[in-house]
């Protein structure tokens, strides 16, 4: 056995070995700019305290401000004090979210595409100019109302129903699996009316809504999930957001959030590769590393094999996104894809660490715990493989 180990403290030396394909030099120098300013901030901010918080269940909502400050909140819109990048340097900075947690990144998920995305598409000036500034630096957080109790891959049943009341709205229903509304200031709810779904402005403190956290969870622990009850709750016709009628205006906001998991998840997967191959290169076993044996070669290689397949579908995505020419059916193919492969690196990784791969303190347990979320919600594996299903053969199988 030849013996030329890499360095495992060479963080920047295996990822360039680790990029065989070269896919570093299909990124602007603006893109990688943003990358590594992103990775700095999780290095700095997140990596010395994902474990504690996943341990406790805390959602650091202390990290809003700074997360504005970075410049990730809302990313891709343009004007009310957003950053209006483009969306490869999204896909870029949610890896690398991602990489440090999945709850992480979905707070920009669920704060910049879902909720201001919305305001942004579908609301007044007036509802922009009030809302997306502060939003946009982390003072305001906005969480995402549409799932609910009976109503999960299947919308057009939602229950939770808005009527009007002279100048006024009243809703009343539930919405269940929802991101930060315990932290949150403003709820973008959708609900059913005698003019179709619309959506609505809800503040979380408004008299009637009552905002449960859904507790305790193996997954996405660095994160919060609700139930929000409506008990007659009363908004005034200001609150609607006038743009959106249909489930399109609900729809539109989550093929935003699926562009991001379709990045996010190489985060959750790269990070766990690292863990294994740097365990890989210090532990020995028989009076060899175990990075020099086949077995464990060969988990690497195809780790590597699916974080390259996977980058270039999410660039590609990403800059058909930037073009103008994406489509539904593209998100659908890399959520599908980079979301199911990332669970099985993160899985893998942790049989490279052995009995230690259980603790914490090494991170593909915890990310293989957080891609379970992440495979389901934004559209579990069935549905993305119905909607790849019905493009390939014009069928739809969903009744």
């Amino acid at each position: 056995m030849t013996d030329d180990r890499r360095d495992p403290d060479d963080l920047d030396a295996l990822r360039a070995a680790s990029d065989v394909l070269g896919l570093d030099g299909l990124l602007s120098a603006d893109e990688r700019a943003t990358r590594d300013r992103v990775r700095a901030f999780v290095d700095a901010e997140i990596r010395p305290h994902i474990a504690g918080w996943f341990d406790r269940a805390h959602f650091p909502v202390e990290l809003a401000p700074a997360l504005g400050s970075l410049g990730v909140l809302g990313m891709e819109l343009d004007g009310y004090g957003c950053p209006g990048r483009s969306s490869v340097e999204y896909g870029l900075a949610a890896l690398e979210l991602e990489a440090g947690d999945s709850g992480i990144r979905t707070f920009v998920s669920v704060q910049g595409s879902l909720a201001m995305g919305s305001i942004h598409r579908w609301g007044t000036q007036e509802q922009k100019q009030e809302w997306l500034p502060r939003m946009a630096a982390g003072a305001v957080i906005g969480c995402f109302g549409l799932t609910e109790p009976t109503a999960g891959s299947d919308p057009s049943r939602m229950k939770t129903f808005a009527r009007r009341a002279g100048g006024d709205w009243i809703i009343s229903g539930a919405k269940r699996w929802i991101g930060l509304a315990s932290v949150a200031h403003v709820a973008v709810v959708w609900a059913q009316t005698d003019e179709g779904v619309r959506g609505f402005l809800v503040p979380t403190d408004a008299p009637g809504l009552e905002i449960s956290v859904l507790e305790p969870k193996g997954s996405m622990r660095a994160s919060v999930q609700t139930e929000l009850r409506f008990d007659g709750v009363r908004v005034a016709a200001s609150a609607l957001l006038p743009g959106a009628r249909g489930l399109r205006g609900p729809f539109s906001a989550l093929n935003d959030a699926r562009y991001g998991i379709v990045w996010g998840a190489l985060g959750a997967a790269r990070d766990s590769y690292e863990a294994a191959l740097r365990h890989a290169l210090r532990r020995e076993q028989f009076d060899l590393p175990i990075a020099g044996f086949q077995l464990t070669q060969r988990k690497l290689v195809d780790m590597v094999v699916e974080l390259q397949k996977g980058g270039l579908v999410a660039l590609q995505i990403g800059r058909a996104k930037d073009a103008g020419t994406l489509t539904p059916t593209q998100i659908s193919l890399g959520k599908l894809n980079n979301v199911r492969e990332a669970i099985g690196i993160a899985r893998e990784a942790r049989t490279i660490l052995g009995g230690d791969g259980v603790l914490l303190e090494h991170s593909p347990i915890r990310h293989a715990a957080n891609l379970e979320s992440v495979r389901t919600y934004e559209g579990t594996d069935e549905v993305h493989t119905l909607i790849l299903g019905q493009h390939l053969t014009g069928l739809g199988a969903f009744r």
